[in-house]
């Protein structure tokens, strides 16, 4: 989960949006793709919440920010690591550990539909020498740590990839389903078939790993790249927003787009409960609600107009089980501030998911611009007084692996000591 736009997105100028929203998933035949059912099956029952205060940390394994530390470690340094992080997450006082298995069209586990990651080997599509997902969920089960299963259904290929994609790879096998955007490769979020896919993916997944959960950040249709006159260029979808017209769609592009993630929302989440029953999904999409749904003062980029995910609309239908927003801004950061930010995602939820703030906490770091740790307990403190009993969820572990600043230590004897 890189966050490299975070930053310079939240102090965008205020986007306004681009077409009126629709108060549903568009289901009306004309409006849906012909591959698509006209009519969409109820939410199932959602799973429960957690029975204590959740503290999880997310796990990366995209450009080796978490695990493994690098490429090319042996099996057995792998698993030494697998190990240490577990043993500082229970260390700290965590709970819960949110592992990503799907970095990029690929696995860390044993798949028949996606080669293995290259960020395990150094070479997409070499075995690692074990199932790297069996041993985490092994040694989180020792420790009572929760593990959910952190996947990106749209990413193809990340920027700091560096091997040749593997002849099993969808840019490979599917090339018609990915576009090169910017540095990286994406799955058209407009294929079809290449929402089945993803599905079958997560299906296979949840019918062999015994996961607590499934989980998506926040790449839907990718963050904006910008030409030379810092203007957005758009997704190359033209194939697929042509197929769609031929079938009679009449949706504007941007709510077609929308349609396209709310579908594929819902769709995983009926899928997810249907397959294990008692898993939670969970999403965690950028810190800011749609612009009209903000509190005074609050600014900057929009993820409903430029990556077309309506989190309003999945919290409002119940297509999630909690949500993790990424409140990656400090509480004196009043354009982006922390405390009305949570309220407004609590005043956009009806049916009361749990909401589980992301935190920050890797801007603690050895730069001048660092973080004090006292900024991440006192976030925890203000989740506390206005979301008592609900959670958070760090990003990522490799900040309290390493202890920076002190802040594991912080944690541990501070917010976590006596719960």
């Amino acid at each position: 989960m890189k966050r490299r736009h975070l930053l310079s997105l939240a102090t965008a100028p205020l986007l306004t949006a681009c077409a009126t929203p629709p108060e549903l998933v568009p289901t009306a035949p004309e409006a849906t793709p012909a591959s698509q059912p006209a009519t969409q099956p109820p939410a199932p029952k959602p799973a429960g919440p957690p029975p204590r205060e959740w503290r999880a940390a997310w796990v990366a394994t995209v450009s080796n920010i978490d695990w493994p530390s690098r490429r090319g470690l042996s099996a057995e340094a792998q698993q030494a690591e697998i190990r240490s992080l577990c043993d500082t997450a229970v260390r700290v006082g965590l709970n819960a550990l949110i592992l990503q298995v799907r970095p990029g069209a690929d696995a860390i586990y044993e798949s028949a539909l996606e080669p293995w990651s290259e960020y395990l080997t150094g070479t997409q599509g070499q075995h690692p020498g074990y199932d790297p997902l069996a041993v985490w969920l092994a040694e989180a089960r020792l420790r009572g740590l929760e593990l959910h299963a952190w996947i990106n259904p749209y990413r193809a290929r990340h920027s700091t990839a560096k091997s040749a994609p593997a002849a099993t790879h969808v840019s490979r096998t599917r090339p018609d389903w990915v576009k090169r955007y910017g540095d990286q490769l994406w799955i058209d979020p407009g294929e079809p078939a290449a929402a089945e896919h993803t599905l079958a993916v997560v299906r296979d997944l949840l019918a062999r790993y015994a996961v607590d959960g499934i989980h998506i950040d926040d790449y839907f249709y990718p963050y904006p790249v910008q030409d030379a006159a810092k203007a957005d260029i758009d997704f190359p979808d033209e194939p697929s927003w042509q197929k769609y017209l031929a079938t009679g769609g009449t949706l504007a592009r941007a709510d077609w787009r929308r349609y396209n993630v709310n579908t594929l929302v819902q769709r995983l989440y009926a899928l997810a409960h249907q397959a294990r029953p008692g898993t939670r999904v969970g999403i965690s999409p950028f810190g800011l609600p749609r612009p009209d749904l903000r509190p005074p003062g609050i600014t900057g980029f929009s993820q409903y107009d430029k990556l077309y995910a309506d989190v309003e609309l999945w919290l409002r239908e119940g297509w999630l089980d909690y949500l993790a927003p990424q409140l990656y801004w400090p509480r004196a950061q009043t354009a982006q501030a922390f405390e009305p930010l949570l309220q407004a995602w609590a005043a956009l939820n009806p049916l009361d998911r749990p909401i589980h703030p992301g935190l920050f906490t890797s801007r603690i770091d050895a730069t001048p611009q660092s973080w004090m740790p006292d900024e991440i307990t006192g976030q925890i403190g203000s989740v506390r007084r206005l979301a008592p009993g609900s959670g958070h969820i760090h990003f990522s572990l490799v900040a309290l692996a390493q202890n920076r600043r002190g802040i594991a230590d912080a944690l541990r004897t501070g917010p976590y000591a006596s719960r």
